[in-house]
């Protein structure tokens, strides 16, 4: 009798143990991952050419630069909003049209990646998944495995349930906070302007800012008072917190032109286009992280 209550218990620490291994969170095979961001204005302008054009460069990078990406995507609000003209006026009705949008969207990057022999993955998220770190693991083993598979991860923030007091404010934030969990080399937002500037770029004499060693609080600040999106809830001071979030994890982010031809792999070639702000373990080696 003895021995039979031994045995049980072995088997059942056997059992926790193979669990709790379960839960790892598995390392991709690349050793350059991406975190790329497109607000909804960008594509609403852009359309499907310029996700067919974006598409064909995450293509290129991934089958022969072993750049494995992973793609944060507003615009399912703003794409039915286009398609029913209408205005949503209240929360529901705001849902509603996040609802209908998001087949959408995926419609335009389903067709651009099948194009190019790749598959989209949705990944719809909301604030209290990143609240729990099993849930945090979970969503990273799920990330990494289908970067193994060669498939693109499509994030965007499940806003059918978000609500003003549970959200991430903007798909900047988001970003920020999935390239910190996935440990990603660089953190791409590409916006419909060509980078941060030094005032409000409608107002004369507006100089690029091709490089920030640091974002800090009084940059934030300042930048609250330039003009927002008119479809997206983000400006350039959630484009300036998000690269804080990153910077303080030591990944570098680049503020570009999404409308820019080969955007993605001018980045690669390490040419200086739009605005580079430093991950804060290194200010030297952010083209080489």
């Amino acid at each position: 009798m003895v021995t039979q209550k031994k045995t049980k218990k072995k088997t059942k620490k056997k059992t926790i143990r193979s669990q709790s291994k379960g839960s790892m969170v598995r390392k991709p095979k690349s050793t350059e991952l991406w975190v790329v961001k497109i607000g909804s204005q960008l594509i609403m302008e852009g359309g499907p050419l310029l996700i067919r054009a974006l598409m064909q460069e995450v293509a290129y990078l991934m089958k022969y630069k072993s750049i494995k990406i992973v793609w944060v995507t507003s615009g399912a609000i703003a794409s039915a909003r286009q398609r029913l003209d209408y205005q949503w006026r209240s929360l529901p009705e705001k849902q509603a049209l996040s609802a209908l949008g998001q087949p959408m969207l995926m419609d335009l990057y389903n067709l651009a990646l099948q194009s190019q022999g790749l598959m989209g993955a949705q990944v719809l998220l909301s604030y209290s998944d990143f609240k729990r770190k099993e849930s945090r693991t979970h969503l990273c083993n799920t990330i990494y495995q289908l970067l193994d598979w060669n498939a693109v991860p499509l994030l965007n923030e499940n806003d059918v349930v978000a609500t003003d007091e549970i959200q991430f404010g903007d798909n900047d934030q988001l970003s920020a906070k999935v390239a910190c969990e996935l440990k990603a080399n660089r953190l791409v937002i590409l916006t419909h302007v060509e980078g941060l500037y030094d005032r409000e770029p409608s107002q004369n004499g507006a100089q690029l800012v091709d490089f920030l060693p640091r974002v800090n609080q009084v940059m934030i600040r300042e930048a609250l008072a330039f003009q927002k999106s008119s479809l997206g809830r983000g400006g350039i001071s959630s484009k300036l917190l998000a690269a804080q979030k990153a910077s303080q994890a030591g990944i570098p982010t680049f503020l570009v032109r999404g409308s820019t031809d080969k955007v993605l792999t001018r980045l690669w070639q390490k040419e200086n286009i739009g605005t580079r702000i430093s991950g804060k373990r290194s200010l030297k080696k952010d083209f080489n992280d």
